[in-house]
């Protein structure tokens, strides 16, 4: 049974500056519930429709109908589950390697989106401005379908981090260089911008690479690629030459 202050706290993390003062965030969902229960998160407590889980310690256990969870989900259909988890220390960047930079990227979608294609591609570390939506907004975390426990995500102010790394850094613009026709080299961090404006004047200038996904289509009419697909585009790229 679900109490009123469960549920004002529950629905207080779709807010930021609830997950900041309790140091919790929450997913949903069995797949991405088992992921996260089998990383290094730790489970602060599971609402749960009876008969997904065991082995949950009682205290941290509760079992709820499907009422009850659409009192506390962000989802217009409750996935059988709900689970709160700590949110842990940030963790430094490893500068070596492929590195991702995320200059202002708003969207959840896309920024839960580009966490599951650097696990995918094995980047380990991904980098976002202050400026970028939050890695636990509920949207985001389900985006990743788990990846989250598995890709180091920091936030920082990301002209001084480019400002001081010795790796190269590849800038990604309409009028860069084919990046079919580059030589990409194997360490070196990948900036993708915002999706309305691109990458900011003061990110720009801090990429000695520049680097753009040529258009094939006839009428070469279409604007640009969504961050997402295009950061999937080039990760592709850079690994297929590793």
């Amino acid at each position: 049974m679900l109490s009123k202050n469960q549920i004002k706290t529950i629905t207080g993390l779709q807010q930021k500056k609830y997950r900041k003062q309790y140091k919790l965030f929450f997913a949903e969902g069995i797949k991405v519930v088992e992921e996260l229960l089998s990383s290094s998160f730790t489970l602060s407590h599971l609402y749960t429709e009876p008969g997904y889980f065991t082995g949950i310690p009682h205290n941290k256990y509760t079992e709820v109908n499907e009422a009850e969870l659409k009192k506390i989900t962000a989802l217009t259909t409750p996935q059988h589950c709900l689970a709160l988890f700590e949110i842990p220390d940030e963790v430094a960047v490893s500068q070596s390697g492929l590195v991702v930079a995320l200059d202002d990227v708003r969207d959840p979608g896309n920024l839960g989106t580009i966490i599951r294609l650097c696990d995918w591609f094995g980047i380990e570390n991904l980098v976002c401005s202050d400026e970028c939506v939050d890695v636990y907004n509920p949207k985001v975390v389900q985006a990743t379908m788990g990846s989250i426990s598995r890709v180091n995500v920091v936030y920082t102010n990301l002209e001084a981090f480019l400002a001081q790394t010795s790796l190269p850094v590849y800038g990604t613009f309409m009028d860069g260089a084919n990046i079919y026709k580059e030589t990409l080299k194997p360490e070196g961090i990948i900036v993708l911008g915002n999706e309305a404006n691109g990458i900011s004047v003061g990110v720009e200038v801090l990429c000695n690479e520049r680097i753009a996904i040529p258009r094939f289509g006839n009428t070469q009419q279409t604007e640009s690629l969504n961050v997402a697909t295009a950061g999937a585009i080039i990760l592709s790229e850079f690994c297929r030459k590793l």
